[in-house]
This record gives C-alpha cells, structure tokens and sequence, in this order.
C-alpha cells in the first residue's frame, strides 16, 4: 500500500507544480481546470482526483508557502545565536523562500493586486503575515540592541523598513529580468543594519 499512497502524493505535487506555473503564466482568474490537466500531461478527470477545485488548487499551493515560512520564522526565534545573526539568517532565508518559488509569488502578487480592486483574494492573510515578520525581526532587533550590537531603541518602526525593503526588491525582481532577488538579501541586511549599529559594535551580520 505505501507505494501507492507514495505515487498519488507525487501525482498531486505535480498537479500543484502544474497548476501555479499555468497561475502564474494566464493569470487565476483565466485558468481551467482543463488548462492545469494539459500543463501536467493528465486528463482533466485527474486532476479532479486530488484536488477538488481550482480554488482548492490555490489554497493548497499556498498552503505550501505558509508553512516554509512558519519554518523561517520559528528558526528565527531559535536561541544560541546572537540576535544580529538570527536576524541576518532571517532576511535570507526569507528571500529564499520568495526566489524558490517565482511562479507562486507572481500568483500571490497578482492575486494581492486583484483583491485591492475587487478581484479573487489570495488565500494567504498578507497582513497577518506581515505582522509576523515584523514582529520576529523587531523582537530581534530589540534583542541585539540589549546584546549591545544595536543602537538602543529600535524596534517596530525599524523592523517595518526591514520587511518592506525585502518586499521593494520582491516587486522589482518580478517587474525587472535583470534583478536577481536571490543576491540581494545580503545587501538588505547590510544596507538596514548600518544604521543602527551600536557604537563600537561589529560592522557585519
């Protein structure tokens, strides 16, 4: 039996690959469920077999995307190292997250961007996951200034300009071939940090 329950996991994980790759190319709102069966190579029946729904196929995919990001977040909040290095190792974890999922990401981009003007709204609460970040990287950022590594003070204003400048360089990636997001998550935290170094305190994440 564990072949078989392999198999039809592998079935659906190339259904969800098929199906956000299509998302991503004609838009959500424009695809069929015959659309995702042509992209995986199935009849349309089959795709019905895993996934009940095109909206089903949405929720799952970003079902995915939420949990690597609850992983980012809990690694994050992790003790042992300084909190200047956990919150270095947050900004580009969350950047990979983003950069390994290209497709999903203009489908959650178009989708935000439809649900502004009345459209179908993502099934990822983009506000609550802003809350998130910002809230892990200030608690960060308030833990590396009592380690004496920043600047006393900062905290969730600090960590709004964090969170928003991964988001700037998000929007360009996906508006500009010539950017690559996966080389500028090191840029941001040394861009963000520097001005909140401590005095005396390392020039590096």
């Amino acid at each position: 039996m564990a072949p078989k329950r392999v198999d039809r996991e592998a079935r659906r994980e190339e259904i969800l690959s098929a199906a956000v790759r299509v998302f991503a190319r004609r838009g959500f709102a424009a695809t069929r469920i015959e659309d995702v069966a042509a992209e995986a190579g199935i009849a349309k029946g089959s795709v019905y077999l895993s996934f009940g729904s095109r909206d089903e196929l949405l929720a799952a995919a970003f079902a995915r995307l939420a949990e690597r990001s609850a992983d980012v977040l809990a690694h994050a909040s992790a003790q042992g190292a300084p909190a200047v290095e956990r919150l270095a190792s947050l900004v580009r974890a969350a950047v990979a997250v983003l950069a390994d999922e290209p497709d999903l990401t203009r489908v959650m981009v178009d989708l935000w961007a439809a649900g502004r003007h009345g459209g179908a709204a993502a099934p990822l609460d983009m506000a609550s996951v802003y809350r998130e970040y910002r809230g892990a990287v200030a608690d960060l950022l308030r833990r590396a200034a009592d380690e004496g590594d920043l600047r006393p003070g900062v905290g969730e204003p600090e960590a709004t300009v964090v969170v928003g400048a991964i988001e700037g360089c998000l929007v360009q990636w996906l508006m500009d071939p010539g950017v690559r997001l996966d080389g500028l998550a090191g840029t941001v935290v040394e861009v963000c940090l520097s001005g909140l170094r401590a005095e005396g305190g390392p020039t590096g994440p």
